[in-house]
């Protein structure tokens, strides 16, 4: 139960809960549509979110025999046992968060309105904020070969 309880809260937070905030702040009634080409472009950003988010869940579990929900220092789950160097990281050191920071995007873009914007804005100063303190365990877990890696990997997608 523990092993899945990360995932459920991961899924209630991010795929859930974060946009449905944004969808509140918006003040759009609920269902609506935007138009078909905003539409298609919104729908393709959360399809290719939650992919590699999910990619990155799969390969972490796999290879990395761990979960990745560890919240500000606070195991919520078996931390991985192996530092992640492969797959969809070695393009970025935090791809979960990439994915939900594209699936944003693209409920951003099916909301067509600014005040999600700053529900966007204080997620990202929070899981940054979370990034770092997590940064810290995986030196403090895996030393210099997760400070080699952080210096050859950007922490999002650019250096």
């Amino acid at each position: 139960m523990r092993n899945s309880f990360g995932y459920i809260l991961g899924f209630l937070v991010f795929v859930a809960g974060i946009p449905a905030l944004m969808w509140f702040v918006s003040g759009r009634p609920f269902p609506w549509v935007p138009s078909l080409p905003w539409a298609v472009l919104a729908v393709a950003l959360m399809i290719i979110g939650l992919s590699l988010s999910i990619w990155s869940i799969v390969h972490m579990k796999k290879v990395g025999e761990g979960n990745p929900f560890d919240a500000y220092n606070h195991e919520l789950a078996p931390r991985t046992k192996h530092l992640m160097t492969d797959g969809p990281y070695k393009y970025t050191r935090n791809p979960m968060l990439v994915g939900v920071y594209i699936y944003d995007l693209g409920v951003l873009l099916w909301l067509q309105s600014w005040w999600p914007l700053a529900v966007f804005a204080i997620e990202v100063v929070l899981l940054t904020l979370q990034v770092r303190s997590e940064e810290k365990r995986l030196e403090a877990d895996f030393g210099d070969e997760y400070r080699a890696y952080k210096q050859s990997v950007p922490r999002y997608l650019f250096k």
